[in-house]
């Protein structure tokens, strides 16, 4: 089981009741450690706020994706993110998206054979005022996208095609998953 530490970013791994570090993420993150998504190699990609949070004013600027190979090592996997956040992996295995929640948008990565990353294009951009936070992808390629912002979750398909919507009321929306029988039902998480 794998797991970050978001106030410093490392990549930790639970060895029976101990969290052992298998990566310091430090030199490669410009702030606290965000989302993750592992593919079938075993590789960890990570991305990170990019700008300290507390700071008044908020100033955004981009930082790095980085990958975590399954012997520890650290690489820069795309460099000039904005706050990536969520991450998917499409059922084929050779496209990540990323969730710029600083851009409002989702980004998608060509992965090759190495888990390097190119060919960074836009996915889709979201609806004025929604900010991408956690996000999974589905069996058709589309991607389930928490919106705090705009206190719901979007199904957004590849262009920008908002095709469902779950508002949340009053609750934040944090993140989203896909599991049970098939991968067919659909996790929320919300918080006030």
């Amino acid at each position: 089981l794998l797991g970050r530490s978001m106030e410093d970013p490392r990549l930790l791994r639970l060895d029976g009741r101990t969290l052992v570090e298998v990566a310091d993420l430090t030199p490669h993150c410009g702030g606290r450690a965000n989302d993750m998504v592992v593919d079938a190699q075993g590789r960890a990609y990570v991305g990170n706020i990019g700008f300290d949070l507390e700071a008044k004013p908020i100033a955004p600027r981009t930082t790095n994706l980085v990958r975590v190979d399954p012997d520890g090592s650290v690489h820069v996997a795309a460099r000039e993110v904005w706050c990536p956040n969520g991450l998917a992996i499409l059922a084929d295995g050779r496209t990540l998206v990323a969730a710029e929640s600083a851009a409002g948008r989702l980004a998608a990565f060509e992965v090759a054979a190495d888990g390097s990353l190119s060919r960074q294009r836009v996915y889709a951009s979201l609806p004025e005022g929604a900010a991408p936070a956690g996000i999974c992808a589905d069996a058709e390629g589309a991607i389930w996208v928490a919106s705090p912002t705009t206190r719901e979750f979007l199904r957004v398909r590849e262009g920008g095609e908002i095709a469902e919507r779950i508002a949340t009321g009053e609750r934040v929306a944090i993140a989203c998953a896909l599991g049970g029988p098939a991968r067919r039902t659909l996790f929320l998480v919300t918080s006030w």
